[in-house]
């Protein structure tokens, strides 16, 4: 969880960002991530979050989209690595 500025789409101030979520192979298909995924965002709401923040696989965007999430193209998502030492290649 992290402090933002409010907006009326997130009224409280206050995000929580989905990190990872891995299930091992031999296990899926069987809830396992949907379970986690009900208990982690309750209790986040619990704690007052009202944005939530995930990058997902292709392959799991279903599971979070049946959470309510979606793409949303006001919020741009950049990176950037630190450049490689001197006379290291890019």
């Amino acid at each position: 969880m992290h402090p933002v500025l409010p907006a009326p789409g997130y009224p409280g101030g206050l995000a929580g960002r989905i990190h990872a979520v891995a299930t091992e192979p031999g296990h899926r298909r069987r809830g396992h991530a949907r379970t986690v995924v009900a208990a982690l965002l309750e209790c986040l709401e619990r704690d007052g979050v009202t944005l939530f923040d995930l990058h997902a696989s292709v392959d799991a965007a279903p599971l979070y989209e049946q959470f309510g999430f979606r793409s949303d193209p006001a919020l741009m998502r950049m990176a950037r690595l630190s450049s490689p030492p001197e006379g290291e290649g890019v």
